[in-house]
């Protein structure tokens, strides 16, 4: 048996109560990992109020990401051995004392990195690996906006930007949170609250716009970053905190050649896991030993107090990432 944080029934945080289960079954393909850290992420909150169901075969428990040691490993696995330490990309299960993963979404604990906070990177490398360079291939001496940069994903995807020899811009809803973005080496940071972030981009750009966009917002934004947009412009969509449905002018797409791309970690295949975790590991992990992206860690509680890192995360007053320590 071990500990896990259990979704009682949809609700509010406080149907989070850390129970005792059934120890995870370890597949041929997996090892199984004794958790040290797991990191909240948006998609937790939205699968405790029973809006994002886990994979069919996946954990029925919360946290797409954790660090920790590995317990044991399936007869197909080669590379890792009892004792490793790593973190790893989940499908759910983070929110527990151990969790079983496909051998091909874990990482080596990055040098100078300590076990409990090697949590923080699985998700929000993989994320912003795979959607803003391997499928929008931003490269160097291009111009690039995140929303929310003060979040977990905004947080690192300055850094890895700024690493590849982007012009980052940034907009977040107060003036801390934009002055640690720019600690962090956002070029152009922009308060939404105060300032219309379609005229900030094209007045910083010459009238031309930005190359690419991450946007986790959706519907409400998707006109105006649209407009935001350069030619050849690449939109990004990966959250829909303000919408879904929304109408397009497909004059303003042809015209200026735009690409509207949008997906999510959590359904694909654990192939195309794997593809993405190693050239993750490949690309984003040197920076993170070289010192260039690091940690942006704003709080940790332990998986007994889920309840109250949720109210946190929903609360939005945080930067970077909440952690839960098993």
């Amino acid at each position: 048996m071990m500990k896990a944080v259990v979704i009682t029934t949809p609700g509010g945080p406080e149907v989070l109560k850390l129970l005792e289960v059934a120890d995870p079954e370890l597949k041929e393909d997996e090892v199984l990992i004794k958790v040290a850290a797991t990191a909240l992420n948006r998609a937790d909150t939205l699968q405790r109020k029973g809006a994002y169901p886990p994979p069919p075969g996946s954990s029925p428990y919360l946290g797409l990401e954790c660090s920790g040691t590995i317990e044991a490993v399936g007869e197909h696995v080669s590379r890792w051995q009892v004792g490793d330490r790593v973190c790893a990309l989940l499908s759910g299960g983070g929110y527990a004392e151990k969790v079983a993963v496909p051998a091909g979404q874990v990482f080596p604990v990055p040098p100078g990195i300590s076990l409990k906070d090697a949590a923080s990177f699985p998700e929000v490398a993989c994320t912003v690996w795979s959607t803003v360079f391997m499928m929008s291939r931003l490269s160097a001496g291009e111009s690039f906006l995140v929303h929310g940069g003060s979040s977990g994903i905004g947080t690192f995807a300055i850094q890895i930007a700024k690493y590849q020899g982007v012009r980052v811009f940034v907009t977040a809803g107060s003036e801390e949170k934009l002055a640690v973005c720019k600690e962090l080496g956002a070029d152009v940071c922009i308060n939404y609250k105060t300032e219309d972030f379609v005229a900030r981009v094209k007045e910083e750009t010459g009238g031309k716009g930005v190359d690419v966009i991450l946007d986790s917002i959706g519907a409400s934004y998707f006109r105006r970053n649209l407009d935001s947009l350069n030619f050849d412009g690449r939109l990004f969509v990966i959250g829909m905190l303000g919408g879904a449905v929304t109408e397009i002018d497909l004059r303003v797409v042809l015209s200026r050649r735009l690409t509207i791309q949008a997906a999510g970690l959590r359904y694909r295949s654990p192939e195309n896991k794997a593809e993405i975790a190693r050239e993750v590991e490949n690309n984003v992990w040197p920076a993170i030993v070289a010192g260039r992206v690091k940690t942006v860690i704003y709080k940790s509680f332990p998986l007994s107090e889920a309840a109250e890192a949720h109210r946190l995360m929903e609360s939005s007053q945080h930067i970077g990432k909440i952690l839960l320590v098993a």
